[in-house]
């Protein structure tokens, strides 16, 4: 397994040493933790009027991330993380019903709204950790393939843009199918897919910030 923690992998901010590998492996624990919860709201784009659930602001920036783990940690670590953040996905679900079904100060008003906010996330939660299994999965071979015959970016752009179909389809498939309607269902799909690729386009440049620590063979 590479050295995920060489020196030439830090870089200096506001002069605190960051560790590339380590920061990148919780942002995209954070990217999936948080992007469950944003999920539970169904919002509507400015101007455009096209729904999107809360999600896909933020989930996108999740293959990116991925494959900065990739790149300086190689594939095997990445895979690791992948599996990490969906057992987090899966506590944090467990914790909000665990919380949810305790009996609430009677002082506290506000449990009829935690159950009506937070009790759907295990929908959202089962959908986004078999979504996110199976397009994270993609995404690595592909990125593992493409990086090697051609480049980071090209790896990241081709491995994004095909993950992120994989995911959309699965993901509103199994979340929201049957509790909205179908032109919903389909409005949310379309809207992810463009959203995601759009951010995907953005990212891409980013991958050269992060140094090549892992080896040929382990990425």
């Amino acid at each position: 397994m590479p050295n995920c923690y060489p020196r030439y992998t830090t870089i200096y901010i506001m002069f605190k040493k960051i560790n590339i590998p380590i920061a990148s492996a919780s942002l995209y624990v954070a990217c999936q933790l948080i992007a469950n919860i944003l999920s539970t709201k169904i919002a509507l784009l400015p101007w455009i009027h096209l729904s999107v659930d809360g999600g896909t602001i933020i989930y996108p920036l999740s293959f990116t991330v991925r494959d900065f783990v990739h790149k300086s940690c190689g594939k095997r670590v990445a895979r690791q993380v992948v599996i990490i953040a969906a057992a987090l996905n899966v506590l944090m679900v467990l914790l909000f019903w665990l919380i949810g079904k305790m009996e609430p100060d009677p002082t506290w008003a506000f449990q009829a709204a935690y159950e009506s906010v937070l009790m759907p996330v295990w929908r959202i939660t089962a959908a986004s950790i078999i979504a996110q299994i199976i397009s994270e999965l993609v995404d690595t071979e592909i990125f593992s393939l493409v990086y090697k015959k051609i480049g980071d970016m090209l790896g990241v752009l081709f491995s994004n843009s095909v993950a992120l179909v994989i995911d959309s389809v699965i993901f509103c498939g199994i979340a929201f199918i049957g509790n909205l309607p179908m032109i919903t269902v389909w409005q949310i799909i379309i809207t992810n897919i463009i959203i995601k690729f759009i951010i995907t386009l953005i990212s891409i440049p980013t991958i050269k910030l992060i140094p090549e620590t892992a080896t040929k063979a382990d990425i």
